[in-house]
């Protein structure tokens, strides 16, 4: 570990230093890009999957580890089958003496899964997964309300959680995007307009009529 952390970069691909002193190189990343399909893969497979040694797998997976690199492994797990239908977005003005109260009493509920300080008009997004849209209300109404740190909300349920990723990484960037598959000759896709000629639609108001 010591040595791939003092020599960092192999062949081939620019290095991206991370922690105290391991480099990310092309291996590196290709490590990262196979454990965010399965973390729980051997590293017999994972050595496959890249295409080097089992010995070169295992030692550069423990750098990743021991750098900090590689945080923590999880489960991902399927909200609405564990009772959690229900997510918000609750953006929140805070009273900028008092983030530490803010940040005290967010620690004490449960429900909020996310939360990022960000610019722009709201101070704080937080995400929040519950049962029903009534906790939601109450989250906002009866406990974000009554803490004096709080100056404002604005609340946001998602409808739809089209794209999550475990992770990014800055080889994904270099991967040539997908092109589209061809549309249907008369089917409109979801989300698309058709425009129709002027011609055209005089002919067609004529068959109607």
């Amino acid at each position: 570990m010591s040595e791939i952390s003092r020599n960092g970069v192999g062949d081939g691909g620019q290095a991206g230093r991370i922690g105290i002193g391991l480099e990310l190189d092309d291996v590196h990343l290709k490590i990262l890009e196979v454990l965010r399909e399965n973390g729980r893969i051997s590293v017999a497979a994972l050595a496959e999957r890249v295409g080097i040694s089992r010995a070169n797998a295992y030692t550069r997976f423990e750098a990743l580890r021991a750098d900090g690199a590689i945080k923590r492994f999880t489960a991902e797990i399927d909200h609405v089958r564990a009772g959690l239908g229900i997510t918000a977005l609750i953006f929140v003005t805070v009273r900028q003496q008092m983030w530490k109260q803010f940040r005290a009493e967010l620690a004490r509920m449960p429900q909020v899964e996310y939360c990022a300080i960000t610019t722009g008009q709201h101070d704080a997004m937080i995400q929040v997964r519950v049962s029903d849209v009534a906790e939601v209300h109450t989250m906002v109404t009866d406990r974000l309300a009554n803490i004096p740190a709080v100056k404002a909300t604005e609340t946001v349920f998602i409808l739809d959680e089209v794209l999550r990723r475990p992770y990014v990484l800055p080889s994904d960037r270099a991967r040539p995007a997908r092109r589209p598959a061809q549309e249907t000759q008369g089917e409109v896709p979801l989300g698309k307009m058709r425009f129709v000629g002027a011609a055209e639609g005089r002919a067609t108001l004529h068959k109607e009529g």
